[in-house]
């Protein structure tokens, strides 16, 4: 497709003749339709609500799967007799798979039909995921080919699913979508560690955990294909196709490069994914961990380990993540009356008061199991303040033509410098402190490593704080964005003369 060309949905893609009206059939579409069920995205109100409600399903199927495996992890690491360094590849391959192939989802959801290629990346998944789940004991590296694999499933739908949102809503109700979108961020975390938790310990073996997800995931792909429409990209903001022109994907990212508040709350953002992936995969374990140091737990000496602080973490997670998603919305829209600031004000307090929670948690776990639960409970509520705040951010400051560009873009950054290597950054640290293999060093050097979260999270508040400076401005620059016309040439006495296409009458 070459620069200038209009978006459309219509895009050869796989996409069906209801999804690829033209002007005339969309017109007569919507002079048929009542006028409260009217909109300009080609969807109507009461179906553009159910979308969202799939949408939130596989998001939260998503992540429920994505942390199934932190739930088991001292199964895992005693079946395969692995260090704590290699338990930390498991996060950090999957995560380095979905990073490196978001660019390529975001090129794609730009382009073509973006439910197909949800579909397609979801079935993926699934199978891989149920495959993952036979792996055999000699082969520790077949289960980390397929940790891999799932990245490429999960990036086709974490990447393209919220501007489908974007497309289909504005404003305060985009923001109230987005909030009950990422409200299965941690409440399908959550589940991940209870029922992974929950299924290795009724069936005694941790691989019955990774067979659950793959069912549902099957659902996940029927629901995109029979109910999932396609909205109309940018036609909701009163910006329709036709004055939106698709332009090459590196000048996407120089432009996307030059907007600071879409880059400073990326790297603010970054710091969130650095913290969340170090907690989701080493809290469960360190808990556990302390447990047996404080001789609250016995030693994982048998197939199947203690599970109930899994359940525990499981259970907090889902609750604050509910609390910190509502919470940062809320604040968030009383704070827009008095400055526009507002979000990228909320998302800096979350990660500042977040830090001393989480140094409070890690270091009260040798003394009070019951205060490391309420420091933990109360960090993670504020860390979650962040999550729909910053995909609004990212949704009103860069155009609908390049958003999910800016997504994958937002996906690779946050992930290679956050979670694709802080929780093997936390296994390093570990084993290289760890003096003996006593419960007592396997406690304390875990501990040590993952004060580095608190740190992290100081520095992730300071971005955030300045991506306020830019908001403003990059948010106008964004609404007010329109296409530069293609100049031709004109014959003017003789000579040739360049005006833009828009002041010459056909």
């Amino acid at each position: 497709m070459s620069r200038g060309e209009p978006m459309s949905d219509s895009a050869p893609f796989f996409s069906s003749d209801s999804e690829a009206e033209g002007p005339e059939d969309q017109g007569t579409a919507m002079a048929n339709q009542q006028p409260d069920e009217e909109s300009p995205s080609g969807v109507s109100r009461g179906r553009a609500l159910v979308i969202v409600f799939v949408l939130c399903y596989i998001n939260l199927l998503n992540y429920m799967d994505r942390f199934t495996v932190a739930g088991v992890l001292p199964d895992i690491e005693h079946y395969f007799g692995i260090s704590d360094t290699e338990s930390g590849l498991l996060q950090t391959v999957f995560i380095c798979s979905y990073m490196f192939l978001a660019p390529v989802f975001g090129y794609l959801g730009d382009r073509y039909n973006r439910k197909y290629i949800m579909s397609g990346g979801i079935t993926f998944w699934s199978l891989v995921t149920l495959a993952s789940s036979y792996t055999p004991k000699e082969h520790f590296w077949a289960l980390l080919l397929t940790r891999g694999l799932v990245g490429v499933g999960e990036a086709s739908y974490s990447t393209i699913a919220p501007t489908i949102i974007a497309d289909l809503y504005v404003k305060s109700k985009r923001t109230n979508m987005l909030s009950i979108f990422y409200f299965a961020i941690p409440v399908g975390s959550g589940l991940g560690y209870i029922v992974g938790s929950q299924v290795s310990s009724r069936a005694k073996d941790w691989h019955w955990a990774l067979r659950v997800t793959p069912g549902l995931g099957l659902i996940a792909v029927l629901l995109l294909l029979f109910v999932v429409k396609e909205p109309k990209r940018g036609a909701v903001e009163a910006r329709p196709e036709n004055r939106l022109h698709q332009t090459s994907w590196l000048a996407d990212l120089r432009d996307l490069s030059k907007n600071c508040s879409f880059m400073l709350s990326t790297f603010g953002f970054t710091a969130v994914a650095f913290v969340t992936g170090s907690l989701a995969l080493w809290a469960p374990t360190f808990l556990f961990r302390a447990a047996v140091f404080n001789g609250e737990r016995a030693p994982c000496m048998e197939a199947h380990c203690e599970s109930s602080d899994s359940l525990i973490f499981g259970t907090i997670t889902c609750v604050t993540g509910v609390l910190g998603v509502a919470s940062g919305v809320q604040v968030s829209r009383q704070l827009r009356k008095k400055t526009a600031r507002a979000d990228p004000l909320v998302c800096a307090a979350g990660l500042l008061l977040c830090a001393p929670f989480l140094y409070l948690a890690i270091m009260f776990a040798q003394a009070s199991t019951v205060a490391t639960y309420v420091f933990i409970f109360f960090g993670e509520t504020f860390l979650s303040m962040n999550w729909a705040i910053v995909a609004d951010i990212l949704l009103y400051v860069v155009v609908p033509t390049r958003r999910s560009t800016a997504e994958a873009l937002q996906i690779v950054v946050s992930h290679l410098l956050g979670d694709a290597g802080s929780p093997y950054l936390i296994g390093v640290i570990s084993d290289s402190l760890r003096k003996n293999d006593s419960f007592l060093w396997q406690f304390r050097s875990l501990q040590f490593s993952m004060l580095l979260c608190a740190f992290v999270a100081v520095v992730g508040g300071a971005f955030f704080l300045g991506t306020a400076v830019y908001i403003e401005r990059d948010r106008e620059r964004a609404e007010n964005y329109a296409p530069t016309d293609e100049p031709i040439v004109v014959p003017k006495s003789g000579r040739s003369t360049r005006v833009p296409v828009s002041s010459v009458l056909i």
